[in-house]
């Protein structure tokens, strides 16, 4: 009983059926239709996305007996031969067994003589880049001055190993890897002239794990048939692949999201009866917390195969935007680090301890100000404290009374945040001591040791915004002293050390980072420590 596989029933003889690789395919039939055939060309790209695949329907185009053409024939002598792999004028040379200089000699003796069939004598030489340098040399002369019945069709993984004499004398054509989309649909096209159950899920799963490559996605489609008794679901591919149900990452996001760090390793723990491969784990949970910032960001996002839309929105609603950020990073860089950890689902548990370790706290009811304005953050610490009744500026936002206290940095410091001012203006502005205000007069008190940066055109562009601000002319008159008060500079330093504390005092009480110190005797440093702004 004969049995060919899928890779090789399935091989697209025509541009037509190619799945993917349109720039390619659009390059190619142009040159065909328009007679402008290049005498060597050069495909690159990883395995399986088609480079001799995309070859041997170039030779065909070239010696179909109905003329050259974008689509050939497929019935004529010369289509079928090159199908069979039998056609006298396509020489085939895996150049990874045939390294050698002689090798390369021999071969390119024949290139001066007619083709015995065809109409071209195509040379496809598969793994270029494994030809020595010698090898190259060779071949270097036949590329420059190749006879007018000779094509080259060169293929290779390595493109950056050969010689730019020979890239500059080729048309290079990259092929990409294909989408997991793209795989899936052919697959499912396939299984059903084939007759063959599936479900999506499954044809998703093997889809992900051919990571870009159709032959490797069929092979794997092929293997999945037969563990699967003729069949193609998701639970035969996950148990082919070592994958563990779905059920479980999305328990995982779910104690993620409660920061039940005790739960969250039982639950890892558990995994361990199913003998996982813990970094598809961890791809598996970093490609669920991206369908979960994708339905939090665009509201319409359906998710797939994998995930309903229901399940998204509801882990969405769950998790903040920043907490998807965090897990998503540190499941990749948990993952990178894997094989460095004693053992795999150690270092799956950690991964999963970090999550919650560096999650901060009360996270979700905070309101933040910009991270980078510590005026701002400092304005809205004071706020809370009411403002000194008086005029207010445009926006609505009091401003300090005509003799207000120098004292009272929470109102001025609410102007300043308010002021469009930058730079050494702002830096001014965040040093004075508000003393009041009369008139047209605005008063400032600023103290020896900010002198330098008080200029004319600082103090102009201060005047400016305050002009602004209260919807009327007004100028500066400024006095030294105010030395003992509180700027908004000063109060945004004490407004920073006082958040630093409580993030500290927050991560020290943080069950997490307790967990972490009892069970691996890890060691907060303190100066790593910052609050989430």
């Amino acid at each position: 009983m004969s049995y060919t596989a899928l890779a090789r029933t399935w091989r697209p003889k025509k541009f037509s059926e190619l799945v993917g690789q349109e720039h390619v395919r659009r390059a190619l039939v142009n040159a065909l239709e328009s007679g402008r055939v290049h005498h060597a060309f050069l495909f690159t790209g990883t395995r399986g996305v088609g480079k001799t695949t995309i070859a041997r329907i170039l030779a065909k185009c070239l010696n179909c007996e109905t003329g050259v053409r974008a689509e050939p024939c497929g019935e004529c002598a010369s289509c079928r031969e090159i199908d069979a792999g039998r056609f006298p004028d396509l020489i085939e040379v895996d150049a990874a067994s045939r390294t050698k200089v002689d090798d390369t000699r021999e071969l390119l003796d024949n290139v001066q003589y007619a083709p015995a069939r065809g109409r071209y004598k195509v040379y496809l030489i598969d793994e270029v880049h494994m030809l020595s340098a010698h090898s190259f040399n060779a071949l270097l002369k036949t590329l420059e001055e190749p006879p007018p019945h000779v094509k080259f069709l060169l293929a290779t993984t390595d493109p950056h190993k050969l010689p730019v004499t020979v890239l500059s004398r080729c048309l290079q054509f990259n092929l990409k890897r294909l989408p997991a989309a793209d795989i899936a649909a052919h697959m499912r096209r396939i299984l059903e002239q084939e007759g063959v159950g599936f479900d999506a899920a499954g044809l998703k799963l093997v889809a992900q794990a051919a990571d870009g490559s159709m032959r490797d996605a069929l092979s794997l489609l092929d293997q999945l048939i037969a563990f699967g008794g003729g069949q193609a679901d998701e639970a035969q591919a996950r148990a082919m692949l070592g994958t563990i149900s779905r059920d479980h990452v999305v328990r995982i996001v779910e104690l993620l999201a409660a920061a039940d760090s005790a739960a969250l390793v039982r639950c890892a723990q558990s995994l361990e009866e199913f003998v996982p491969d813990y970094a598809q784990v961890l791809d598996e949970l970093a490609a669920l917390l991206v369908r979960i910032g994708l339905r939090q960001v665009v509201s319409d996002y359906q998710g797939d195969e994998l995930y309903a839309p229901e399940l998204l929105e509801r882990l969405a609603r769950a998790l903040t935007a920043e907490d998807v950020q965090l897990f998503y990073q540190t499941a990749i860089i948990g993952r990178r680090d894997l094989g460095l950890a004693p053992e795999p689902r150690t270092g799956f548990e950690m991964t999963l301890l970090r999550m919650i370790a560096f999650r901060p706290a009360g996270e979700a009811s905070v309101t933040r100000t910009p991270a980078a304005d510590p005026v701002a953050r400092a304005a809205a610490s004071a706020a809370g404290a009411g403002s000194a009744p008086g005029a207010s500026g445009p926006a609505g936002a009091a401003s300090p009374a005509e003799g207000a206290s120098a004292s009272d940095a929470g109102p001025w410091a609410a102007i300043v945040n308010a002021l469009e001012l930058s730079g050494a203006a702002r830096q001014l502005a965040s040093h004075c001591v508000f003393v009041g205000r009369q008139g047209a007069v605005v008063r400032l008190a600023l103290d020896a040791r900010n002198q330098p940066v008080r200029t004319p055109a600082q103090e102009e562009k201060l005047a400016q915004a305050l002009s602004r601000y209260y919807g009327e002319p007004v100028r500066l008159e400024f006095q030294l002293g105010g030395a003992g008060a509180e700027t908004p500079a000063l109060l945004a330093r004490r407004v920073s050390e006082q958040e630093l504390a409580a993030a500290r005092r927050t991560f020290e009480a943080d069950p997490g980072v307790q967990g972490l110190r009892e069970r691996f005797g890890a060691t907060v440093l303190p100066d790593s420590v910052r609050p989430v702004k």
